[in-house]
């Protein structure tokens, strides 16, 4: 499914890409990244925080080309990360990956499931290497929305 097709069924709209913007997006995924390595925190916070990084860089390479989810519809978080081979270019398996992470952060934030520290060191891991593919693409293909 391309992006236009996302935007067709009303999963995505369309929204001008914005330097300022992307940076302040950066900058919170950056942040929440460095929170997510606080030591003294639960697993569960520690998890959020390094889960809302991989959240936002999906949302800064859908802003780059021109789109953001629609938060109106159910499902944001996935279209976010199912749309990241359309974006960034990360393989299948990778999103395999990320998504399985987007449901264990629905059935800590839902259900109260304890996040174990194999699913933390997995979201951390995946977080900081997202968060360096997302800069180092938006350099590359979007120079002028980089930093």
């Amino acid at each position: 499914m391309t992006l236009d097709n996302l935007l067709a069924i009303h999963k995505l709209v369309r929204q001008a890409p914005d330097r300022g913007g992307i940076a302040k997006l950066l900058g919170a995924a950056t942040r929440n990244l460095a929170d997510a390595h606080v030591a003294g925190l639960s697993n569960d916070n520690r998890f959020d925080a390094a889960y809302k990084t991989i959240l936002q860089c999906a949302m800064v390479a859908l802003w780059a080309k021109g789109y953001r989810t629609s938060t109106s519809q159910p499902g944001h978080h996935q279209t976010a990360i199912q749309t990241l081979p359309k974006t960034l270019g990360l393989p299948s398996r990778t999103v395999i990956v990320l998504d399985a992470l987007r449901k264990q952060r629905n059935l800590n934030d839902y259900d109260g499931e304890p996040v174990t520290d194999a699913a933390l060191t997995s979201c951390l891991d995946e977080a900081e290497k997202l968060l360096v593919l997302t800069r180092q693409w938006l350099a590359t293909e979007y120079p002028e929305l980089a930093e």
